[in-house]
């Protein structure tokens, strides 16, 4: 055991540089909805992410309308088809005046049915999203759109594969820099800043959770046409509980700015795995969870928990008390007393590695079925410098995904803090059924 500690202790992580194209970050993701205005505000208030641009009748969009949110980095998009005839009306094919031209109503309508209210894209920002696109479909991916100028003034591009299940990796990438979001979309000045502040501190995806049903085929398909490497893998010995676990695999692109999380389910457990469930429910493989860095997270989940119950989200029970009481004993020389405090007061998850801190925690189900919620999270520490001396956090900081430093009991906890949800929405369906 002595020689294992030390080999861990000297492990140095080498990342392969795989990718079979460039990748530079996550570009946004894009919500299918039956009513995207008010879904777009719902997460703009529950986020703090403002509505910046608009695609929509007003704009002379008659396919599809869709709301734009932004915080720093972090790009939401939501989008809900118009009927067929708002475009017959004018003369036009159903498609003709779409800004995401990919998009389709009858996908639309096959993909809402299925899954309801859900990611249906996770876009990342490539150097070509052309050579992205024909590139993938050489090695394996399954095409669903190919690439798409467009338009001639801010140029951009994309193209579209199929990631897992209904859900696409869409490809994003400009010819020009002079544009907001993407082309067709108008910029929106709903408030001022002073009036009506929108900023809770979030800054950006720091990765993206996918539930399949066989993790090895997933796995292989997507590592296969991407080149990305296997940032960390985490089986149910390690991160499950007593009750339920899962099986996972992480896959990171050279820069590890792009983390793309597979899970799959265990079976034989004394709970039925929470990865069936949302496979039952989501009828087939979907996004789980996104996972939202916040540059100070006391601050984002202050101003979330105030609109939790107007609007916003509500977060997963907390932690066992043992579990607060060990805080100081886990970072007491990283956090002050006040900020050990705060995360007790507000339920935060803590771990670390030899690198930095992680401080995470989880909002319940964003829309009722046992399907998506989303995860905040805090890095501290592995500050690095690049070639012109700006500073920048390394992929994967705070013990995240270091397959052997990792917060396994954060993984742990959390699974604790899912069965107590669903042990409460049990205990209400049999409190209606008596």
């Amino acid at each position: 055991m002595e020689k294992l500690n030390d080999t861990i202790a000297n492990f140095v992580k080498i990342t392969p540089r795989s990718d079979r194209f460039t990748v530079k970050r996550f570009h946004h993701v894009e919500f299918w909805c039956s009513d995207a205005t008010n879904t777009a505000h719902r997460f703009s208030w529950g986020l703090g992410m403002p509505l910046v641009a608009k695609s929509d009748l007003s704009t002379g969009n008659f396919t599809h309308a869709s709301y734009f949110i932004r915080s720093g980095d972090l790009n939401f998009l939501f989008t809900a088809p118009y009927s067929p005839s708002v475009a017959a009306m004018e003369n036009l094919s159903d498609t003709a005046t779409a800004s995401i031209p990919t998009f389709s109503r009858e996908a639309f309508l096959k993909f809402s049915t299925k899954h309801g209210l859900n990611a249906r894209a996770i876009a990342i920002e490539v150097e070509d999203a052309a050579i992205a696109f024909n590139t993938s479909v050489a090695q394996g991916a399954i095409p669903v759109a190919g690439p798409i100028l467009l338009d001639n003034i801010n140029r951009a591009c994309i193209a579209e594969v199929q990631l897992y299940g209904d859900v696409v990796l869409r490809y994003v990438s400009y010819l020009s820099p002079n544009c907001l979001f993407l082309p067709k979309f108008q910029a929106v000045n709903e408030a001022s800043p002073s009036s009506f502040p929108l900023d809770y501190g979030i800054r950006r995806l720091d990765h993206a959770v996918g539930n399949v049903a066989e993790l090895a085929p997933a796995v292989s398909y997507v590592k296969q046409f991407t080149g990305f490497h296997e940032f960390a893998e985490f089986t149910a010995e390690e991160v499950g509980t007593v009750e339920s676990g899962l099986n996972t695999v992480i896959l990171a692109n050279n820069e590890e700015t792009v983390l793309l999380a597979m899970n799959e389910a265990v079976f034989g457990t004394k709970r039925k795995s929470q990865i069936q469930r949302y496979l039952e429910h989501n009828e087939g493989a979907g996004v789980q969870h996104l996972a939202v860095a916040s540059e100070d997270i006391f601050r984002t989940l202050r101003e979330m928990r105030k609109r939790s119950e107007i609007g916003g989200f509500e977060f997963m029970p907390s932690p066992p008390a043992t579990y607060s009481r060990n805080l100081k004993k886990r970072a007491g020389d990283i956090l002050s007393d006040e900020q050990i405090k705060e995360c007790e007061e507000l339920r935060i998850l803590v771990d670390r590695d030899d690198e930095g801190t992680l401080l995470q925690i989880f909002t319940t189900l964003v829309f009722g079925p046992p399907t998506i919620f989303i995860e905040i999270i805090q890095k501290v520490g592995c500050v690095l410098k690049d070639e012109t001396g700006r500073e920048y956090q390394k992929g994967g900081c705070g013990g995240f995904f270091n397959l052997y430093h990792f917060g396994k009991g954060n993984f742990s906890e959390l699974f604790k803090c899912i069965e107590e949800y669903e042990k409460i929405l049990e205990s209400s369906r049999t409190a209606q059924a008596v």
